[in-house]
């Protein structure tokens, strides 16, 4: 029985990341179809290579994160099947009503909410008890900045896309400054250049630094290192823009607008790696939890044997522990996205694209820039954000430069809502699913 929940639970995960693809695509595409830089088609194709392509690029560290949601000492696998069901049903009925909510909150809140359901029914240790079953915060190992728990995740519905605003705001104002015919926005940037140089060549991990080469060629190894590549895009971003602002002044309107189109397959393809990265990471997650909890179930059971490779090993600092994830896992979970987004989620983009504010070639290359370094950053910390409110929160800075009546704030109001009422509609709907579940379980 234990072994067909596993099964069943793998086969859900997979369907949640696969409408993760259709219901978040308008994320990356919404701008760059509104833009009539790509055709509806030519950009969901663009954004699901790409949402692919991320398995080359990010770790497992928001896996590792969204895995430790609750304690898995202390739950069992109906616990997980539950979450599970609550984020597919939550997902669809904002997808059908075109509200872009998130696809990681929901998870993170039906996980959540079904663990605090069966704290309260069928745990009797005092310290996993109710509420205690959530990892609600834990403290900042030596060497980290923040520390984690679904407290953080929280905090970062706030933070993801003001983050976003933040970055997209000085952005446009760095790109119109540079507009001007004057000496000093052109000094300004090359100060800049000089600084973000600086600042990725003291971050890349160097050779003797890699635990594991992928080549004996030390150039071609530092290269490929997944957390290089993610700083080696950053730079790609930054100086693509950096360049351009260099000779801005120089250019007519309509040649300065081509260029700008075109930068906007980069900022889209950075954003689509965005979101395949933070978001496939959140189903290995919860695969990755529902393995331990079986092992711990069934600790017999060799799961490395037969066709079926599930030797996932969750890490444990205190322990000494590393993570082990089969490769069959993150390139399913890879591939399943990018099919998601190939399915398109028109009903999203018309929102994402029109409704929150008009948007130009010049407000698509700021925002998606925006998104992907935000995205990028909170991976880097190992946060499982939103990719929905950071493209949002990054569209609405673009709108604010040319003024505050410019972004529709009755639809970003919605939006709002949207988003703070998610993790807990998530929990309560899933908490409901684990006691049904449990009449038949």
């Amino acid at each position: 029985m234990d072994f067909t929940l596993l099964i069943i639970i793998i086969v859900l995960a997979l369907v949640f990341d696969y409408i993760n693809g259709f219901h978040d695509a308008a994320n990356s595409i919404a701008t760059i179809v509104a833009t009539k830089v790509l055709t509806p088609f030519q950009a969901v194709l663009w954004a699901a290579f790409f949402n692919f392509m991320a398995y080359w690029v990010f770790g497992f560290g928001v896996a590792d994160t969204v895995a430790k949601t609750a304690h898995t000492s202390s739950i069992d696998l109906t616990v997980i099947l539950a979450g599970v069901i609550a984020a597919i049903i939550w997902n669809l009925i904002t997808w059908w009503k075109g509200i872009p909510s998130s696809s990681s909150h929901t998870l993170i809140g039906g996980f959540a909410g079904a663990a605090i359901a069966h704290g309260f029914s069928s745990v009797t240790d005092p310290e996993n008890f109710g509420f205690k079953i959530v990892n609600w915060l834990k403290a900042a190992k030596e060497g980290e900045l923040l520390p984690s728990g679904v407290f953080i995740v929280i905090l970062f519905i706030v933070f993801a896309p003001l983050l976003g605003m933040i970055i997209s705001y000085f952005l446009s104002l760095w790109l119109m400054y540079s507009s001007k015919k004057n000496i000093y926005p052109k000094i300004l940037t090359l100060v800049l250049m000089v600084l973000v140089f600086w600042f990725l060549s003291s971050v890349l991990v160097g050779y003797d630094a890699i635990k594991k080469p992928r080549f004996e060629s030390h150039f071609w190894s530092i290269v490929t290192e997944p957390s290089n590549i993610k700083w080696f895009l950053v730079a790609v971003i930054f100086f693509s823009l950096a360049i351009f602002n260099l000779f801005f002044s120089r250019l007519s309107v309509g040649k300065a607008e081509a260029v700008l189109k075109k930068m906007q397959l980069l900022s889209s393809a950075a954003f689509s790696l965005g979101h395949g990265g933070n978001d496939s990471q959140k189903v290995m997650g919860i695969i990755a939890a529902a393995v331990a909890v079986y092992l711990r179930m069934n600790p017999h059971v060799d799961m490395s044997a037969g066709w079926l490779d599930l030797n996932v090993i969750l890490p444990d600092e205190d322990k000494g522990i590393k993570s082990h994830m089969p490769a069959w896992i993150p390139l399913t979970c890879y591939t399943v996205i990018a099919l998601g987004t190939l399915s398109g989620g028109w009903k999203i983009v018309k929102t994402m694209g029109s409704k929150i504010t008009k948007v130009t070639a010049f407000e698509g290359v700021v925002a998606e820039s925006a998104g992907a370094l935000t995205l990028f950053t909170t991976e880097h910390f190992k946060i499982p954000v939103s990719t929905t409110h950071t493209i949002t929160g990054s569209i609405i800075g673009v709108g604010v430069t040319k003024r505050i009546s410019a972004v529709r704030w009755g639809v970003t109001v919605k939006l709002l809502w949207a988003w703070i009422l998610t993790i807990p509609v998530s929990a309560i709907l899933a908490a409901l699913v684990y006691h049904l579940l449990k009449l038949f379980i």
